[in-house]
């Protein structure tokens, strides 16, 4: 399966653990799941992670970067979705679109209404750690 995980999930994982972390190494440690990303998706990844107002040291960003570089599966995006709703985050619907992903994994509401713009289920880190994760495990 193919998954696309929003910045905000993965910020929960890095700053509070629990859900969403568990949701990520179940993604990661699963042969049979890839976490989806485009060159677009990585570099918000490391903007925002990066970001003083979090504080993370020096040695976790560097973990969390090489997972990133090692366990994420790059896809080309060359296409573009229109998501007025915020033109910002339309890199995720793009990148869940070009790659074909089953779901896309977000804590963000804005996106509720994008669900008419592509197949891809759209799921929270509960819902997805609910219907697939516990499911699976």
């Amino acid at each position: 399966m193919k998954i696309v995980i929003d910045t905000n999930v993965l910020v929960s994982a890095v700053l509070k653990d629990r859900d969403p972390e568990a949701v990520i190494m179940f993604v990661v440690n699963r042969e049979d799941f890839e976490w989806i990303v485009s060159k677009e998706i990585v570099a918000e990844y490391c903007e925002v992670l990066s970001r003083p107002k979090f504080g993370l040291p020096r040695d976790i960003l560097e973990a969390w970067y090489a997972m990133i570089g090692s366990l994420t599966v790059p896809c080309t995006v060359d296409l573009a979705i229109e998501f007025p709703r915020d033109r910002k985050d339309a890199k995720f619907l793009s990148c869940a679109v070009a790659a074909g992903a089953d779901y896309f994994i977000t804590g963000d509401s804005d996106f509720n209404e994008a669900q008419r713009l592509l197949t891809t289920t759209i799921l929270s880190v509960s819902q997805f750690k609910k219907l697939v994760s516990d499911r699976l495990a």
